[in-house]
């Protein structure tokens, strides 16, 4: 969910970007050029298995070898646990978002149908996790991913 999230407010908290060829083995990422801490979250780039985010050391990842990125990370601990709420809500939730009924009663049998944007009498922007985690996210959006920080 971190990485959706990261995609979600252009922002990967990247601090430093190493680029070659780098060598998946066992389901691990194999010791490379690169520098990432224990704990550290880090994306992998150019995988034709693997692109992601990951906490290194990373294990179960699909073995490759691969010409691409690997971009340390350094989230914040506030986004990380807003990913996880994100992530709780979404498994919460996706049942309730998919059903095409806002609610429904059995007996006499009564539903009210939802929207085809969201919610019956409600914006849709705030029926999916991105509108209802928006305004705290908001702090760490990049408008444009590609101006200096």
């Amino acid at each position: 969910m971190l990485g959706e999230v990261c995609q979600e407010i252009n922002n990967w908290f990247d601090k430093k970007r190493y680029f070659g060829e780098f060598v998946i083995s066992d389901g691990v990422l194999q010791p490379g050029d690169f520098e990432l801490l224990d704990g550290q979250y880090f994306r992998i780039i150019g995988s034709t298995f693997n692109d992601g985010v990951y906490q290194y050391p990373a294990e179960k990842l699909a073995d490759e070898t691969f010409s691409g990125a690997i971009w340390a990370m350094a989230v914040p601990p506030a986004v990380i646990a807003i990913s996880n709420e994100i992530e709780d809500w979404v498994n919460k939730y996706t049942d309730a978002m998919n059903s095409p009924y806002q609610s429904e009663s059995f007996g006499g049998y009564s539903y009210t149908k939802k929207l085809s944007g969201g919610f019956s009498g409600s914006d849709s922007s705030t029926t999916t996790w991105q509108g209802v985690f928006a305004s705290r996210l908001n702090r760490w959006r990049k408008i444009c991913p590609y101006l200096p920080r």
